[in-house]
Parts: C-alpha cells; structure tokens; sequence
C-alpha cells in the first residue's frame, strides 16, 4: 500500500472540505431539533457533484472512473467540514447501498434509468433489508416476492430504512424461494410511486435526526421483470458486496468528524484554564486526548486499507467487519471523551458537543452491530 495522496486526491479532498465548511452546516442545532432533513442541503451536494461518486460519467458520475479511494478520501472531507452527521449518513446510504449496486449489477435499462436522477440529486434512493424480525438475522426476512404475468408482487415490509419516508427508488430484497434460505432472496428495483408501496412517515430517534429513517410497506406491489436487479436468486450476493462498499464508504465521513473533533477537543483544552494553567497540562485530560488522537489514526489506516481493497477489487467481509467495530466504538468512545474535557460546556446543547455523541451511537447499531461484526471477525477465525 502506498499511504501517499496524489495531487489529484489532495485536490478533490481540498474542495469537498472548502465546501462542506461555507455550505453544508448552517442552522444544524434547529435542524436537529425538529428532526429537519434539508432538500436545499442536499441539492447542493447534488450540484458539487458527491451524489455522482458510484456512477459512471455516461450515467451522471462526477469523474472519470469510480474511484473508492478517492471517494473516501472526499467524504472524509465531507465529515470534517460538515457538523450534520444525519446529512453525511443520507449521502452514503444513497451512494453505496443503492447507486453503487446498480452501477455494478445493473442492466444499460437499469443504469440509463435510474443512475442520471441520483447523481444529481433528483432523486433518492434507499435500501431496504431490515424487517421486524430479520435484523442481524437478516435472512430470515418475511417479504415475500411472487412472480407473476410480466413480473413481481411484492408482500411485506421493511423498517429502520435510511431515506425511507422521502425515498424515489427503493432497493428491496425479498424472498422469491423461502425454501431455498439465503439462495432464495432476489433483489428488486421499486419506484416509490408504484400502486401498493407505502412510504411511512418519519420516525424520531436519539441522534442523526437530520436524516430520515422510517417503514415501507408492500401490499400486491407489482415490480416489472426489468426491475430485478442482478438474477433471481442473487440477492444474498449483491447484499454481501453492498454492505462492504457501505461499511467502508459510510465510516469515512465519521472519520472526518473524529477529526474535527479532535482539534476542537485540543483547541479547548488550550484555551479553558482552571488553577493557573491550561486544562492541557493535567495528565488526566492530556490522557483522554491522547487516546482520540490514537483511535483517530488507527481508524484511519483500518479505512485506508479497506478503500485500497476494495479500489482492487479485493473481498474485504473480515476488513470490513473490523473497521466497522473498531471505528464505530471508537466514535463513541471519543465523543464521551470529548464530552468529558469539556465538562458542562460540552454537555451544552448550543456547543455542539453532545450531539456529536448522539449521532455517534447509531454507529454502533445500522450496517451491523457490533456484535454481529465480532461474530464475523470470529467465523473468519474458525471460531
């Protein structure tokens, strides 16, 4: 691996972080609290050219090629210039878990159809796995496709789905064999306005209240045959590889926030002065701080690595899954640390402080717990 930027990369990071600070994080603190996702925000991003990264440039993309690294590189960027995490989690889930599959496993129909709306921000897009009783054991999910004269009927639901409530297309996984377990799910393209497609109203939640998250419901939803994404019976597989481009792509932009929360924390404990001196220089906040900075660079070689992975090409489950567990935690545990040095000032909701720890225990939770990581981490070891 070569740890070295291009000047190409150096560039883009440059002007995704220029942007991010001047355009993306006005009125946060209201927009947190009335749990607001902002369409105006999101067109802008749709105009800079981040919702174009998992396309090609026939299809709408914003470079040359699809380019994980540099991606990951920009959206790391993107969270440390941007203090609306919910916006950073939309961005991603729209990105990697729906873009980017169509942009690997979709027809030229498919690709014309829906990747030109998504890369400029015209439409959005979701991806629904979860169900009421399929959550870590996703593949145990209920919603049941039926094929019909020209196509699917889609029965069933799916909840705790990112973008959701405001979704235009929706990247469905359903059973069209049950007996044949994982091999039997097929993943299917579904336009949000189709007759017996329900989108619910948004949910509220602890953190990421920027973004909305809520239920869709299928009731005899009809999916044409041309709206099967990959081959029936694929989905097990197309999952798989979203989820990993997901869990690499998604974390850069909480790295970023690691980042600028960071050189906050440091930039407080300089100034804030108790008994004479700089907090800085009592052991037990210089500790604290040391531990961020420690989390923060371990975090970003386990990213670095995962991006040049999967820029190769290569399978990444086991990386994935311990990038996933030690980034995530990590945001939690150095946001209660940064929560901690800055005591009644950071427990202030005007400082921005503890919403960062809100938002970072979602982290935790979507993508795969961290406990179903360690599993993974445990299979990889013939445990």
């Amino acid at each position: 691996m070569d740890f070295s930027w291009s000047q190409e990369y150096q560039d883009f990071h440059r002007s995704v972080r220029e942007f991010s600070e001047s355009e993306l994080s006005s009125n946060i603190i209201e927009r947190d609290h009335a749990g607001h996702f902002s369409e105006e925000l999101w067109s802008k991003c749709g105009d800079f050219g981040l919702l174009g990264l998992a396309a090609e440039p026939q299809y709408g993309g914003t470079h040359s090629e699809i380019d994980v690294l540099r991606s990951v590189y920009g959206l790391q960027a993107l969270g440390y210039g941007c203090t609306d995490v919910g916006l950073g989690l939309a961005i991603n889930a729209h990105l990697w878990t729906v873009a980017m599959t169509i942009s690997k496993f979709g027809t030229e129909s498919q690709k014309q159809q829906f990747l030109p709306k998504m890369s400029s921000g015209e439409w959005k897009g979701c991806h629904g796995l979860t169900e009421d009783q399929a959550g870590s054991d996703v593949f145990s999910m209920q919603t049941q496709a039926t094929q019909v004269d020209g196509g699917f009927l889609l029965n069933g639901h799916k909840r705790l789905v990112t973008l959701a409530p405001i979704c235009d297309v929706a990247l469905i996984f359903a059973s069209t064999n049950p007996d044949h377990g994982k091999w039997g799910i097929t993943a299917f393209l579904v336009d949000a306005h189709s007759q017996g497609f329900t989108r619910h109203p948004v949910q509220d939640k602890m953190g990421l209240r920027t973004v909305p998250i809520g239920r869709l419901e299928f009731d005899d939803c009809f999916v044409p045959e041309d709206n099967v994404l990959g081959k029936v019976g694929a989905g097990w597989s197309i999952s798989s590889y979203s989820l990993e481009y997901d869990r690499c792509c998604m974390l850069a932009c909480k790295l970023g926030s690691m980042e600028r929360q960071l050189d906050d924390t440091v930039v407080f404990a300089k100034n804030r002065k108790q008994f004479g001196t700089s907090i800085g220089k009592f052991q037990a906040i210089s500790h604290r701080i040391a531990e961020m900075k420690s989390r923060l660079e371990i975090s970003k070689l386990l990213l670095y690595k995962m991006a040049w992975m999967k820029k190769n090409e290569m399978p990444g489950m086991l990386d994935g899954a311990i990038l996933k567990l030690f980034l995530s935690e990590s945001y939690v545990e150095s946001s209660l640390d940064a929560i901690r040095v800055q005591g009644g000032t950071g427990y202030l909701t005007e400082n921005g402080v503890e919403r960062a720890l809100r938002d970072a225990v979602g982290g935790v939770i979507y993508a795969g717990t961290s406990d179903i990581q360690k599993n993974i981490i445990a299979s990889h070891l013939g445990l």
